[in-house]
């Protein structure tokens, strides 16, 4: 009884670890989908420079680079920009983006008298 028990939970283990292999492929192929129509895209709208000085921005701050992506994709989606951008026009971008989410810090340094 104990054996036939055994060979029962193994086999429920097998086909559980098999169907979260799948499902974790599954996922792999269409996150790699979606990077390959996202880059076909950034590839139309972007020139081959800028397309250069966001994969750097990519290496450094990856969420930086992913809303710029998201939003150069959705803005050419909707016919609101002038394809290609050029790396200049990204730089401006960056720039504002980058002065939109730098903080300031002020640091006062007030002398004790030392005696």
């Amino acid at each position: 009884m104990s054996d036939e028990y055994d060979a029962e939970l193994e086999e429920l283990l097998r086909r559980k670890a098999i169907e979260q292999q799948r499902k974790a492929l599954e996922e792999q192929q269409r996150k790699a989908e979606l990077e390959a129509k996202k880059d076909a895209i950034l590839r139309v709208i972007l020139t081959p420079e800028a397309r250069q000085r966001l994969a750097n921005v990519k290496l450094v701050k990856p969420e930086l680079a992913e809303a710029i992506e998201n939003q150069l994709i959705a803005l050419a989606q909707s016919g609101r920009i002038q394809a290609p951008i050029t790396d200049d026009e990204l730089k401006e971008i960056l720039a504002q983006l980058t002065n939109q989410t730098r903080k300031d810090y002020k640091i006062t340094i007030r002398e004790r008298g030392w005696k």
